[in-house]
């Protein structure tokens, strides 16, 4: 049979699915690099998307995951998660293929209808890949290699991407330099591209085992009400909830902050980027040791705290605008948050599998996933009506002294625009925190203990570096990306401002 499920899987079997999860990995996330993130909030500003416009972009796929509510129906009737998951995969890549058209059919009002539609049909599709993958997943690798399994998939799915990430902001940058006229059918290639490369890992994903589901005991009514009957589980989805709200009610628009903000060229916020995801890279496998030996719980009450931090250190990147300490502090948010990130994404995916019970992951997770998508869905569209209701208002706060030799002043915080997002954000980021602390896991640990040994193992990576090549190397990146951005000075929104001796209707959508 073509997808075959199996009451047991040999040794060999195991081995050779991990392995195919880990391709898989790989190719979804050069899929995701592609098709997302910086290279999707600029194409839709090329086409002149608005604040609540960029807010629904990241919306839509994550309030499409409600679907799976009756996707769990699905899985109960099919009984084979991996057909569920290879259709599921296919059906909702193939709209990047009509994204990557939108240049040469649309018009720049007709292109963001048809992106938000793509993208719709991309979500509700992923939304039955991702109950059934989660499901799958939960049964397939072994508890007690968790941590160290999707730290590595997750380390080897980051550097693939940071490579990417450059060589298409590279390409982007080359390609409106040489064809202004044509500068949005880059981002065509970049969208075909990754089209084909996630075609690829459905091809992937058909290759992996599946071990039989274990009989469903409950009526569906039941199997959905049951997680919300766990004490533990429910205050795992009271933290995480508050929490993805807080994280998507800000982190969508850093992008649109480096490009309308502060005027920042494509190569400039992918190379910040990318140190972010070399940073990510370089402590996932000591985040999933860590979560190994003690407990994710443990990861998140100090990965989470100083990704808050990093959102509140936004607020201080102007003052109001460009200076001293603009490029530092860019270059050191990126940094911690790309260490933070590596610790909340790995320990906030295997909490939930953790703590689901053998059998009933499908409910559990979710459950847990419905409120994580909820909550991220609403919080981007929030946050996009705050950006456009705190555009015109501001909150100064000076020192100034005064004394018989003169009048000295000094801004001191300039909250205005997107730094009131930031800050709404990071208070709601501080209560989810505290609502973490009411969850219980076993081997959990003081966040005293967590620390020390982070330090430990990045002080060993830092003696490794017994060589002045190896530090110079290390230092080369930081240092060639404050000489960069340090020696540009735009004016806000230059990059993004179109062409006004140009139709913003032109059939090609070109600028």
């Amino acid at each position: 049979m073509a997808f075959e499920v199996k009451n047991a899987l040999t040794e060999k079997e195991l081995e050779k699915g991990l392995h195919e999860v880990v391709k898989d990995g790989l190719t979804s996330q050069a899929m995701v690099t592609l098709t997302g993130g910086a290279f999707l909030v600029a194409f839709a500003l090329k086409l002149g998307a608005s604040n609540l416009v960029i807010g629904l972009l990241a919306a839509i796929p994550a309030l499409a995951q409600l679907l799976q509510v009756p996707s769990i129906y699905l899985i109960q009737k099919v009984q084979n998660r991996r057909a569920i998951s290879v259709v599921g995969a296919a059906l909702s890549r193939l709209p990047w293929l009509l994204v990557a058209l939108i240049p040469f059919l649309f018009s720049r009002e007709g292109g963001l209808a048809c992106l938000l539609a793509a993208l719709t049909v991309n979500g509700v599709f992923t939304a039955a890949v991702s109950a059934s993958w989660s499901s799958w997943m939960r049964d397939l690798v072994p508890l007690e290699r968790l941590g160290s399994f999707f730290s590595r998939r997750l380390s080897l799915a980051t550097a693939l991407a940071t490579a990417l990430s450059l060589a298409a902001a590279i390409l982007l940058d080359l390609w409106g330099n040489y064809l202004p006229q044509y500068e949005l059918h880059a981002y065509s290639v970049l969208f075909f591209v990754g089209c084909g490369v996630g075609m690829l890992g459905v091809y992937y994903i058909s290759r992996i085992p599946e071990p039989r589901m274990a009989p469903m005991q409950r009526g569906f009514l039941r199997l959905i009400i049951q997680p919300l009957r766990d004490v533990n589980f429910r205050n795992l989805i009271r933290f995480l909830g508050p929490w993805n709200f807080a994280v998507n009610l800000a982190a969508p628009f850093f992008v649109v902050y480096m490009f309308k903000q502060l005027g920042m060229r494509m190569s400039s916020v992918m190379g910040l980027t990318a140190l972010s995801q070399l940073m990510n890279f370089a402590f996932l496998r000591a985040w999933g040791r860590l979560s190994d030996r003690f407990s994710n719980k443990s990861v998140l009450a100090v990965s989470g705290p100083l990704f808050m931090l990093c959102i509140l250190g936004w607020t201080f990147t102007t003052l109001p605008g460009w200076y001293t300490l603009t490029v530092p502090l860019l270059i050191g948010l990126h940094v911690f948050m790309g260490i933070s990130t590596a610790g909340v994404t790995l320990a906030s995916g295997n909490i939930g599998l953790k703590l689901a019970p053998r059998g009933e992951a499908t409910s559990y997770l979710v459950a847990s996933n419905l409120v994580n998508s909820l909550a991220a869905g609403l919080g981007p569209i929030l946050g996009g009506r705050l950006a456009d209701y705190f555009a015109k208002r501001e909150l100064t706060w000076t020192v100034t002294w005064k004394g018989p030799g003169g009048e000295f002043s000094q801004p001191t915080l300039d909250l205005q625009h997107w730094d009131f997002v930031f800050f709404i954000a990071f208070a709601i980021g501080l209560y989810s925190i505290h609502r973490l602390s009411m969850v219980k896991e076993v081997g959990e640990v003081k966040e005293k203990i967590v620390i020390r040994e982070l330090i430990a193992e990045s002080w060993m990576r830092v003696r490794n570096l017994s060589t002045a090549a190896g530090i110079r190397q290390m230092l080369q990146i930081p240092l060639l990306l404050f000489k960069q951005l340090a020696g540009r000075r735009p004016e806000p929104e230059d990059e993004m401002s179109e062409n006004p001796g140009e139709s913003s209707t032109s059939p090609d959508g070109s600028e």
